[in-house]
C-alpha cells in the first residue's frame, strides 16, 4: 500500500478517494435526464413544420453526394463488388453535372478491390471492422482486423461500440476498445456505431454519444442495419444534441451518419432537416454528414432526373 505524505500529521491513503475515470469526469458535464416524450415530440414539430422547406432539388442533389454507397451482404464476392465499383466509375462519366456518393462501404476483404478498381477522385473508401455487426470479438481481433482494412486501402473506418458492455454499464471499456481502435486507424476517420436501436432510451443514446466521442470517435453513426430497430429520427435527434454539445464543449466537430432503415427520400429529408435544425449550415457537407444506404441512391437519383432511374 502506498502511504501519501503531507503536513498535516496524518497518513493519507491513496484508496481514501476512488480516483475517477477521465470518461466519468467527462460524463458529469452533460445533462442525461432526457424525456423521451418531449424528444418525440421536438422530432415531429421539426418534420411538420422544416422539413418542407428542404424539400427541393438542390438538397436532393447534396443528398445524392452525402450517400455511402454500403454493400454489406453475405453473398458479397470479389465480382459482384468490383461491379458495384464500376457502377461509380460509370456514373461520374454519364452524369458529369451530378455529385458522384461520397463513399464506397464495404466489408474489409474488399477494401482491395475496392480501392484499387476505383477511379473517382474524392470518393472514400469506407470498411466496416471490429467483428461488425456485433463487435463481439477479442479486442486484438478488432485491432487486426482494423489494421489489415486500412493497409489494404480503406480510407474510413466504421465500428460498433461495445453494446452489451455499455448496457452493463461498463464504460470504462467500452471506451478503452473504442480508444484502442482509434488509436490503430491514426489519421483514418472513424465512425463509431451506436446500434440505438438496441439502446432504447435517449439518455443511453445520448450517454453513448458523449463516451464515444470522447474515446476517439470522428463520427457517431446510429445503426448497422442488422438489428430490429435501425435508425429513428428521435435517435438522430439526441446524437446531433450530443454532437452540438461536445463541440461547445471541446470546438472539435464530429460527423453524423444515419444508418439502417433509410428507404424513402422522404427519410433523407427528416435527417437532413434534423442536422440542420440542430447542428447547423457547418455540418451540411458531405465530409460531416453522411447517409447510410444503398437503396437511396437509385431513389435520390430518380428525383433529381425527374423519372425512375436505377442505376446503382
Amino acid at each position: 500500500m502506498i502511504e501519501e505524505h503531507c503536513n498535516c500529521g496524518h497518513h493519507h491513503h491513496e484508496h481514501d478517494v476512488p480516483k475517477m475515470s477521465k470518461y466519468d469526469e467527462a460524463l458529469q458535464k452533460y445533462e442525461f435526464h432526457l424525456d423521451d416524450a418531449a424528444i418525440s415530440e421536438a422530432v415531429k414539430k421539426i418534420i411538420a413544420e422544416k422539413v418542407p422547406e428542404n424539400d427541393t432539388p438542390e438538397v436532393k442533389k447534396f443528398l445524392l453526394g452525402s450517400v455511402e454507397l454500403t454493400t454489406l451482404k453475405t453473398t458479397d464476392s470479389d465480382e459482384s463488388v468490383l461491379a458495384f465499383t464500376e457502377k461509380v466509375n460509370q456514373f461520374d462519366a454519364q452524369y458529369p453535372d451530378l455529385p458522384h456518393v461520397a463513399t464506397i462501404c464495404v466489408y474489409p476483404c474488399f477494401a482491395k478491390i475496392v480501392s484499387e478498381s476505383l477511379e473517382v477522385d474524392g470518393v472514400e473508401v469506407a470498411c466496416v471492422s471490429g467483428s461488425f455487426p456485433s463487435s463481439q470479438a477479442l479486442i486484438e481481433v478488432k485491432i487486426a482486423e482494423t489494421a489489415l482494412a486500412i493497409k489494404d486501402g480503406a480510407t474510413e473506418i466504421d465500428i460498433v461500440m461495445p453494446v452489451g458492455k455499455f448496457l452493463s454499464g461498463d464504460y470504462e471499456s467500452v471506451c478503452d476498445d473504442i480508444n484502442e481502435l482509434k488509436q490503430t486507424c491514426g489519421n483514418v476517420p472513424m465512425k463509431v456505431i451506436l446500434e440505438t436501436g438496441d439502446l432504447k432510451t435517449a439518455e443511453n443514446i445520448k450517454k453513448a454519444s458523449i463516451l464515444s466521442m470522447y474515446a476517439g470517435a470522428d463520427y457517431i453513426k446510429t445503426s448497422t442495419g442488422k438489428e430490429k430497430v435501425s435508425a429513428t429520427p428521435e435517435a438522430a435527434y439526441v446524437m446531433c444534441q450530443a454532437i452540438k454539445e461536445y463541440y461547445d464543449e471541446t470546438g472539435i466537430q464530429i460527423g453524423f451518419k444515419p444508418a439502417g432503415g433509410l428507404n424513402t427520400v422522404s427519410d433523407a429529408l427528416i435527417y437532413y432537416t434534423i442536422v440542420k435544425e440542430v447542428l447547423g449550415e457547418k455540418w451540411l457537407t458531405n465530409k460531416w454528414f453522411r447517409l447510410g444506404t444503398s437503396r437511396l441512391a437509385n431513389l435520390l437519383l430518380s428525383e433529381v432526373l425527374g423519372e425512375e432511374t436505377k442505376f446503382f
